[in-house]
């Protein structure tokens, strides 16, 4: 019998949401209020924590389809991911892999209402959210992965990049999807760029049905809790032709980027029409390889240093490419470097932007291809980068998406059995770090007042959780995890190794010494672990007291999954 009465599922919360798509007769939820996994960061900051930590996660079926359905409460800490919300996505996500591995199949639905990483957990929310790109590229060979964007907050910061990288995406007109949230393009980049009071405006630029029409969403549906699920339904069936996933349409989103004229206004009208465009004119870009010796930075020093007298093969000047050699090994080096004369004015600073995304996943899946049947070479990420690009045009052509397609790539390869290696010798901020470096077996990072990481600058992150910098300083010695210092990272357990006594802005032979001999290293123990995901992060000692909720809340998960 056809369901003729209308529930919304856009007004509905993260429980009704998951319940709602599952079979009725057949769903349990785990993890759930009544087990208190609660945020152990919130209240030392006096913040009331959650229960469930903002995050719903039900197992069983749709329409006899094994399933999971992971939902985020966007009226808990605007759906924020912490420590425990990011280990209950990425834990069940690792579950349901490990059952697809085993030949049972299941399918992962997550119902996006969220403004990305928890700013006040902060780099947890940032490990969380790489672990849960990871499980979302790898169930993929599998199974669908399917992202729901209803509406009320949509899907930004990190979590952007996560639905990225789904196989099929389905939104209302209500929701948005979106790598930096207006207010945070305001504060970095000024309201010339972006004014977010102006609702006509973001929604002309990320909402539902622009993102349909400019590519980034496959489906538009009524907000309807029937006709989502039964779309949902529909994709698990595959009565809808599957594309390639977004994220390996590399050719066709260059020749979007080639089709637009930096001269001439950009509308989200003229977005549409390009895109059209581009699907009936796919081409392979330009080949020629563009010197970018003058860049400047620590990146570009290091990938200088590192790759000695071997030729540039990018073909973009912000991404330094080259083949090298670290001992015995053959090393792919990229690194994202400042372009002065870049198309794109809100990337000319060493940020990860529309073409420094694409052009990662381009070089990336050309040593794929390059390597069947041969040596596989290891990649080596070369990390100074200070954030993604802020601006109105990076959102309209979806810079979350070309930041999904470099975390796609460099996750493929590691699948496949590209050792990747990330050697941080500068800034490692945002959806930048999430885009090149953070999919790594192994983190390097040296030892220097100079080398930062976290998910947003300290005035945004200061108007975001609106409190003053004085405030929010203080905040980051009751949670480590907020801190900027490599050293507070380092406690999180995630680095391989942290290196004392390398010059990082000026550094010579020796230093070049040192770090090879750091990463041979840290291949060596790759050979050893002999595992391609990325679960050595919470075996280390570190991980084992800095991230204790997040392998508490994996045990107490497995116990429930079955």
């Amino acid at each position: 019998m056809i369901n003729t009465i209308k529930t919304s599922f856009v007004e509905s919360n993260a429980r009704e949401r998951a319940l709602g798509i599952l079979d009725q007769e057949n769903h349990r939820e785990l993890l759930g209020p009544s087990d208190e996994f609660e945020s152990p960061h919130l209240e030392p900051q006096g913040i009331v924590p959650q229960s469930d930590d903002g995050v719903v996660v039900a197992k069983g079926t749709i329409h006899n389809h094994q399933a999971i359905v992971i939902s985020i409460e966007g009226k808990f800490q605007g759906g924020g991911i912490g420590e425990v919300s990011g280990a209950k996505v990425a834990g069940a996500l690792e579950l349901a892999l490990k059952d697809c591995e085993k030949g049972k199949k299941v399918i992962p639905v997550l119902v996006f209402d969220t403004g990305g990483v928890r700013l006040q957990e902060a780099n947890y929310g940032l490990l969380s959210i790489a672990e849960i790109c990871a499980a979302i590229v790898a169930l993929r060979h599998y199974v669908p992965v399917i992202g729901v964007i209803p509406g009320k907050i949509g899907a930004f910061g990190g979590m952007s990049i996560t639905a990225g990288l789904c196989s099929s995406i389905l939104m209302t007109r209500e929701g948005r999807l979106g790598l930096n949230g207006p207010e945070v393009i305001e504060q970095e980049a000024g309201i010339r760029e972006f004014d977010s009071k102006d609702r006509q405006l973001i929604w002309g630029t990320i909402g539902g049905e622009q993102r349909m029409n400019s590519g980034f969403a496959d489906f538009l549906v009524k907000d309807d809790q029937y006709l989502i699920k039964e779309t949902i339904t529909s994709i698990i069936n595959d009565k809808i032709h599957a594309q390639a996933p977004r994220t390996e349409r590399i050719s066709q989103y260059q020749t979007l980027l080639n089709l637009v004229d930096p001269t001439q206004p950009l509308t989200p009208e003229k977005v549409r029409s390009l895109w059209l465009q581009s699907e009936d004119c796919v081409e392979e870009g330009d080949k020629d390889v563009i010197n970018s010796s003058k860049d400047t930075g620590r990146g570009s020093t290091w990938f200088d240093l590192l790759r000695g007298e071997f030729p540039e093969v990018g073909d973009i000047p912000s991404v330094r490419v080259s083949d090298g050699m670290i001992g015995e090994k053959k090393v792919r080096f990229i690194a994202v470097v400042p372009d002065q004369h870049s198309r794109f004015p809100r990337a000319r600073n060493g940020e990860v932007g529309l073409l420094e995304g694409w052009s990662i996943a381009k070089q990336i899946h050309d040593v794929i291809k390059e390597d069947q049947g041969k040596e596989k070479r290891a990649i080596v990420a070369i990390v100074d980068v200070p954030s993604q690009a802020y601006g109105y045009r990076e959102e309209l052509l979806g810079i979350h998406q070309a930041c999904a397609a470099a975390v796609d790539a460099y996750a493929s390869a590691r699948l496949l059995g590209h050792p990747i290696i990330s050697f941080i010798p500068g800034k490692a901020i945002s959806g930048a770090f999430l885009s090149h470096g953070m999919q790594a077996n192994r983190l390097i990072a040296l030892r220097d007042d100079g080398v930062n990481i976290h998910v947003m600058s300290k005035q945004s992150a200061a108007r975001v959780t609106q409190r003053s910098l004085e405030e929010l300083e203080e905040a980051t010695k009751k949670v480590p995890a907020m801190a900027y210092d490599i050293q507070s990272f380092e406690k999180l357990g995630a680095l391989f190794s942290l290196v004392d006594g390398v010059e990082a802005d000026s550094p010579g032979l020796e230093d070049r010494t040192i770090i090879c001999k750091e990463i041979e290293k840290a291949l060596e123990d790759i050979l050893v672990e002999d595992s391609n995901d990325l679960s050595i992060r919470l075996k280390t000692s570190f991980a084992l007291t800095g991230r204790a909720a997040s392998i508490k809340v994996r045990q107490k998960l497995e116990q429930q999954w079955s």
